[in-house]
């Protein structure tokens, strides 16, 4: 699976009042898993920041007037998000800036014709209904270090982003979905050595007090990171 979490920063909070996108900032996940590449730019809006916009970037129009404009991006951003997964923090705010920005062009489309998305503020709004559920509160309730993150920034939001959806979604990706060729080697032998179907008496492997305490602890780790451990509810049905 190829993921890109994805972050925007504005001129302002409304992309019909004519705000523009300043910064773009991609981290690409393959396999739930960094792969290395990032997609980073700065945008010169050719507007003014809508008051109390500025604060929150740290931008100004000096430091964006000799970068591009989001026309001269355009192709190369496409081209990175193309056929990923967007995962985006409040996804609707950002779709409809790059949507407007799309608009601008000719014949770009829109995002959704070309990703599909997941938006972490309904999963976590899911997760934790009634409670604040902004990257800064995310970050605090997971465990994530945002230390860096004095003013907001397309890149450093977007990697933030990322370590906050893993977390969301750790237990995916923490008990063998994506084992790797050793664990499929070994599977693989379990299975040739018991085939399926042989009615003969298959062994029973004990495990020690140690060992199942291990277990235990491990289940509850992953029960409170993911909200819900499917283990532990079905040992709790067969009780």
């Amino acid at each position: 699976m190829r993921q890109v979490i994805l972050d925007t920063e504005t001129t302002g909070l409304e992309w019909r009042k004519g705000n523009r996108v300043v910064e773009i900032g991609c981290v690409e996940l393959l396999e739930r898993r960094p792969s290395g590449r990032t997609f980073h730019c700065y945008l010169n809006p050719d507007r003014e920041f809508e008051q109390g916009a500025q604060e929150v970037t740290g931008l100004t129009l000096e430091f964006l007037a000799d970068k591009p404009r989001f026309a001269d991006v355009a192709d190369e951003f496409l081209a990175f998000i193309d056929g990923a997964e967007l995962v985006i923090h409040n996804a609707a705010f950002d779709l409809g800036f790059l949507d407007a920005e799309l608009a601008r062009l000719e014949g770009r489309g829109s995002i959704l014709e070309r990703c599909t998305v997941e938006d972490t503020l309904l999963m976590a709004r899911k997760r934790y209904p009634g409670q604040r559920n902004s990257l800064d509160a995310l970050c605090k309730r997971l465990g994530v270090d945002n230390s860096q993150r004095q003013l907001h920034g397309a890149l450093l939001d977007a990697q933030i982003l990322m370590d906050v959806y893993l977390a969301l979604t750790s237990g995916q990706g923490e008990i063998g979905f994506d084992a790797g060729p050793a664990q499929q080697t070994a599977a693989a032998q379990v299975a040739m050595a018991v085939p399926v179907g042989d009615a003969g008496q298959r062994p029973r492997v004990r495990i020690g007090d140690d060992e199942a305490r291990a277990h235990a602890e491990r289940l509850a780790g992953l029960q409170k990171k993911a909200g819900r451990c499917l283990w532990l509810e079905l040992e709790a049905e067969n009780a």
